[in-house]
């Protein structure tokens, strides 16, 4: 690994899924037009990350941005309650629509391609949205439950072909209404067919657990999803979050199992994307949180390796993305090893998470 280049890796990464994304959508001119503009921005952007890697610093394409921490949904084994980023309690000192904004200027200046809006349900943040919604040259996929996608947003998604929501399902009903409550399903269903219906790209977000796996890999589950208009699909491995939950954690030969049904739907299915994590994080000679390859913002503002790893020393509201780039967690994460290091599989960030800790003593 010693010849691995990061930024080359991302900026692969980033091309290949552009360039599989307009293939995708080749059927909806609409789509179509805005991938290959936004193709162009995003090598634009590229060249703009490539002349800082000259100049020393390193940026990374993608930024993960959690722009509330409220959510209408109490799902079972939710990472971002049972940490506490995400609660009923009325929101606090949270980052305003202004505030965002100035992070996605900076974003867009340099050469951040793809902003990854989460919560929390980000769609409880229409001011967020509808401000991100201005930045054409970013593409920002919005990691929804798809129970408030109302008519405004419809037209807010028709009119901004860089705003992408991601429906977040566990794959059929009985197995989505068992973890998202009764009646989620119906109502995700119900959004991606009036998706498909106004000709608004859409993807889905699946968290993959030992119960699921079969399930959400199966050529059936893949159908549906196209016969329903998704075009993008996210593996999201499960993150325990605790002891009693652990056994819903894939081992090794879950792993191994989900990487060769990968390997054969993106074969079989080659009009769609499909993205895993931490998956696909092998071919980049490890973990590429921590401003390797992305790096998150919580709701508060606190810049951290990653969702799945809530510790922060800097603030952007104190400080510009460039410096939380060179925050002093990020550079012990990345200097010490830490992100390469063996570990049984999953988040390696969470499973070191006492290291990582230390870290900020």
């Amino acid at each position: 690994m010693s010849d691995f280049s990061i930024t080359e890796y991302v900026s692969n990464g980033v091309e290949t899924i552009v360039k599989n994304a307009v293939k995708a959508t080749l059927s909806n001119p609409a789509e179509s037009i805005f991938m290959a503009k936004f193709a162009i921005a995003s090598k634009l952007a590229s060249k703009k990350r490539a002349k800082a890697e000259e100049n020393g610093e390193h940026i990374p394409a993608f930024l993960i941005a959690s722009i509330t921490s409220s959510c209408n949904l109490h799902c079972a084994g939710c990472y971002s309650r049972a940490n506490h980023a995400c609660s009923d309690s009325a929101p606090v000192c949270q980052l305003s629509a202004d505030d965002w904004k100035k992070i996605f200027i900076e974003a867009e200046e340099i050469g951040v391609s793809f902003i990854l809006l989460a919560g929390g349900e980000p769609m409880i943040r229409r001011d967020v949205i509808t401000t991100a919604s201005e930045f054409g040259n970013i593409l920002f996929p919005i990691f929804t439950n798809g129970t408030m996608i109302d008519e405004n947003y419809m037209n807010l998604f028709q009119k901004n072909r860089n705003l992408l929501p991601v429906i977040s399902i566990e794959g059929e009903a009985e197995t989505t209404d068992n973890r998202r409550g009764n009646g989620t399903y119906e109502k995700i269903v119900s959004s991606m067919n009036n998706m498909k219906k106004n000709g608004i790209l859409f993807g889905a977000s699946i968290t993959v657990t030992t119960k699921n796996l079969e399930e959400v890999y199966s050529d059936s589950f893949i159908e549906s999803l196209i016969e329903k208009g998704c075009k993008a699909v996210f593996y999201v491995e499960y993150v325990p979050v605790s002891e009693e939950s652990s056994y819903l954690a894939p081992e090794n030969e879950h792993r191994e199992i989900a990487e060769r049904k990968l390997l054969r739907i993106r074969e079989k299915y080659s009009e769609m994307v499909f993205i895993s994590f931490p998956g696909d994080e092998k071919k980049s000679g490890g973990c590429v949180a921590a401003g390797r390859g992305f790096f998150h913002i919580n709701s508060h503002g606190g810049a951290e390796p990653c969702p799945f790893s809530p510790y922060s020393d800097i603030n952007v509201k104190d400080t510009s993305l460039r410096e939380a780039l060179k925050s002093e967690l990020f550079r012990k994460l990345q200097e010490n090893g830490t992100l390469n290091e063996e570990h049984k599989g999953g988040c390696i960030l969470f499973e070191k998470r006492n290291e990582v800790e230390k870290y900020l003593k």
